[in-house]
């Protein structure tokens, strides 16, 4: 869904969207295990729109040590101020106020809703997820999952460098 900024009222209209995974693409992070579902409301005051609302969705992201699946649920409270980019000044050393600092500038007069959403599940996700609190991670020889599985890889080789060392009990 888009919104167009030139039709936004200063009166608030009520927001209830749903995206499937196939609309919003997270990249190498993770997919929508679900729907992402937007409640909330568009209005305008100044010349700029505001759209506020929660934003829940589960994410299928991979562990940061052993790449199993892990489901994430978020639930995102924002608030963004979109401008036309037709209507700010084109001045290089136009001095820019605090307010105008969380402001998106959308050009073509029109905000992507589904682009919105995509960017708030995406800067919401933490930076490493484990499947469990101490996930044992991959094996960096063999390559199979610790948790599941107790190699011998590591215990077999000793570097040359380190070898001497071994006889010094």
């Amino acid at each position: 869904m888009e919104i167009e900024l030139s039709k936004v009222g200063p009166v608030p209209k009520k927001l209830e969207l749903t995206f499937d995974a196939a609309e919003i693409d997270l990249d190498d992070i993770g997919r929508l295990a679900g729907e992402a579902v937007f409640q909330g409301e568009v209005f305008g005051r100044h010349g700029r729109a505001h759209v506020a609302g929660t934003i829940t969705a589960e994410v299928a992201t991979p562990c940061s040590r052993c790449l199993e699946p892990v489901d994430e649920q978020l639930e995102i409270a924002f608030d963004d101020v979109f401008v036309d980019a037709s209507e700010e000044p084109t001045v290089a050393d136009a001095e820019i106020s605090q307010e105008e600092l969380d402001e998106s500038l959308v050009i073509g007069g029109k905000v992507d809703m589904a682009e919105v959403v995509r960017e708030q599940i995406l800067l919401a996700m933490p930076e490493q997820v484990f499947c469990i609190e101490d996930c044992k991670g991959l094996c960096p020889k063999c390559g199979c999952n610790l948790n599941l599985i107790d190699c011998n890889c590591a215990d077999d080789d000793i570097d040359p460098r380190w070898a001497a060392l071994k006889n010094l009990n």
